[in-house]
């Protein structure tokens, strides 16, 4: 289409979303939960920080990750780390890990109508010291489960766990015979990831796990690789 002057005229479109990759999981356990999340920061085809966080340790047994785009997931974690200080302060206890799961739906629903672009997982124990995963939509909407993954290596992630955590497509091992151990998850979880790192080129560089127990959290971080 050409304008009286004689000019083409160009569709001009701008997004305040843009997708910066990594991926997140966590496994629950009968008194245990981890959770762990990569460092990678991309734009496209571009690796902008190896270092960026997509972690937050909420309190001694309550922890989030997020993947998505980072402006939002900082700005995210920056409010629920200020309103669970302020609960503390209030209340003389830091929040459970079921009023933090329902604090985090609430924020999110919140900006329904300009979503935080964040895809989050809220892992820990309960007050019951049982290990609980709880999983979210774009507004809020949650759902407890055993395990859960996200981010652009999800797809690759989610299988793994459906095979070795629901033992979906399994012939060699009842169900009530299986018991999830605290190292096998660990293990799971690790290799998980770093084999989500070796298809997915947007997950890689670090990653940042925690287990989390009665005892409280327990971090570490071990490397994946830098291309």
């Amino acid at each position: 289409m050409e304008t009286y002057l004689g000019e083409k005229q160009q569709a001009r479109q701008w997004s305040p979303y843009i997708n910066n990759g990594g991926s997140c999981l966590a496994v629950a356990g009968d008194d245990f939960a981890v959770i762990a999340s990569d460092t990678r920061m991309s734009l496209g085809y571009s690796i902008k920080t190896r270092y960026s966080t997509k972690y937050l340790k909420i309190t001694e047994k309550c922890s989030i990750v997020s993947s998505g785009m980072q402006a939002d997931i900082f700005t995210l974690h920056k409010v629920l780390k200020s309103r669970a200080q302020i609960y503390e302060q209030k209340h003389g206890k830091p929040m459970s890990t079921d009023a933090v799961a329902k604090l985090v739906s609430r924020l999110l629903y919140y900006r329904r109508f300009f979503p935080y672009y964040t895809f989050n997982i809220v892992a820990g124990v309960d007050e019951d010291g049982v290990g609980c995963v709880f999983s979210y939509d774009a507004i809020g909407t949650l759902e407890r489960v055993k395990y859960s993954a996200s981010g652009s290596g999800s797809s690759l992630i989610e299988p793994v766990l459906d095979n070795q955590v629901a033992l979906k497509n399994r012939n060699d091992i009842k169900k009530e015979e299986f018991k999830l151990t605290k190292e096998y998850a660990i293990d799971l979880v690790k290799d998980a990831i770093t084999s989500a790192g070796e298809r997915d080129i947007y997950t890689g560089d670090f990653v940042e796990i925690s287990v989390i127990d009665l005892n409280g959290t327990h971090e570490d971080k071990f490397e994946l690789r830098f291309d």
